[in-house]
């Protein structure tokens, strides 16, 4: 198993690595400090396959314990989901030194963090990520959210867990499409930050692909430790460091609420990376051959690089245009200057954003 410690200024996230960890996570636990109760959040789709064995080895260091479901999907991330977590929490008379846990992926994550950091203004939490996508990004750095009708994520809070539990033997029971869409992620990560990844990918793709437990934890811990980096200098998300991380996300939060989350989450910023590359390779920023190579290693995992049908660009820009970290009426775009390096910038016109949304179906 290997151990990491991300440190922030007020709170510090232990993370754990290994095959095998969920069903014997008791010394884990024990080693994290007491727990007197602790509420489990999972999904419909998760808890058959892996709340069994996790709370078993919870239930032997901390008898008191329930598990919650919620529905499956992004709609699961909702204020009335929060809601009915926090009647839980009251009816049992939690406090702050009690624990919520998440077990699943990315929204599950995200809405017990959310759960958590705002009941009694901060609850301990621990995550057990289920997805690709959840180790290792969600369940890095605690951003926490729920989803509002005008967008995605509207309503959140910082908030760290103080415990990341993550065990390759349940990226096992992925489809392939849910552990491609989880790549994105990582391929992100080596765009952004570290270009030998992207090779690091290519090379071991058929072990990637045929999700062997160490292949997969080797490339987790790389992730996390990438991810680990960015946040800690820049936690709340107001010195432009992290900002980086959210490289293919514009455009990607767009055609999420485009189609309505019909398409995972990184399925959409495969396509909004694909975007960004090609608005730096036009604004002379990027190698057309880096933009390729990128655009080469997601469709090696089976990643969309275009749209068969595509929304109107002038629908997909006003969606953009709502874009969370708009300021001044100015959406700011993470783009490569190279693989390995970003520039934030605000001033990218709309006519050469809306022919750069149309290359998605050439």
């Amino acid at each position: 198993m290997v151990r990491l410690e991300i440190a922030f200024a007020r709170a510090r996230t232990q993370v754990c690595v290994g095959a095998g960890l969920l069903p014997t996570a008791e010394g884990v636990l024990t080693e994290a400090g007491p727990l007197r109760r602790a509420l489990v959040v999972s999904d419909q789709t998760v808890a058959p396959l892996h709340a069994g064995p996790f709370c078993e080895a919870l239930a032997r260091v901390c008898p008191q314990h329930k598990l919650h479901l919620i529905p499956e999907g992004d709609g699961a991330k909702s204020l009335e989901q929060a809601a009915a977590i926090y009647d839980l929490l009251a009816a049992g008379r939690f406090a702050r030194d009690d624990a919520l846990i998440a077990l699943g992926g990315g929204v599950v994550s995200d809405l017990t963090g959310f759960v958590a950091g705002t009941w009694m203004r901060g609850t301990r939490f621990a995550v057990c990520p289920t997805t690709f996508e959840a180790a290792v990004d969600a369940s890095i750095g605690g951003k926490t959210a729920v989803n509002h009708p005008a967008g995605k994520n509207l309503v959140g809070v910082f908030h760290q867990p103080w415990l990341v539990l993550i065990d390759p033997v349940c990226l096992t029971t992925l489809s392939e499409r849910d552990l491609a869409a989880g790549l994105a992620e990582s391929i992100k990560h080596g765009a952004i930050a570290d270009p030998d990844l992207l090779e690091w990918h290519r090379a071991n793709r058929p072990q990637i692909l045929s999700r062997d437990p160490a292949t997969l934890a080797t490339l987790i811990e790389r992730n996390v430790r990438i991810k680990g980096d960015f946040v800690t200098r820049d936690e709340r998300d107001q010195g432009g460091v992290r900002a980086a991380l959210n490289f293919g996300h514009t455009v990607g939060h767009a055609l999420e609420a485009w189609f309505q989350y019909q398409y995972r989450h990184g399925e959409c910023v495969a396509l909004g990376m694909v975007v960004a590359a090609r608005l730096s390779v036009r604004l002379g920023l990027l190698a057309r051959a880096d933009a390729d190579l990128l655009t080469a290693t997601l469709e090696a995992f089976g990643l969309p690089t275009r749209l068969d049908t595509l929304p109107p660009p002038e629908r997909l820009v006003a969606y953009i245009a709502r874009d969370k970290k708009a300021s001044g009426g100015r959406v700011p775009f993470v783009l490569l200057d190279g693989l390995g390096r970003t520039t934030l910038r605000s001033d990218v016109p709309e006519v050469l954003l809306l022919q750069t949304v149309r290359t998605l179906s050439a």
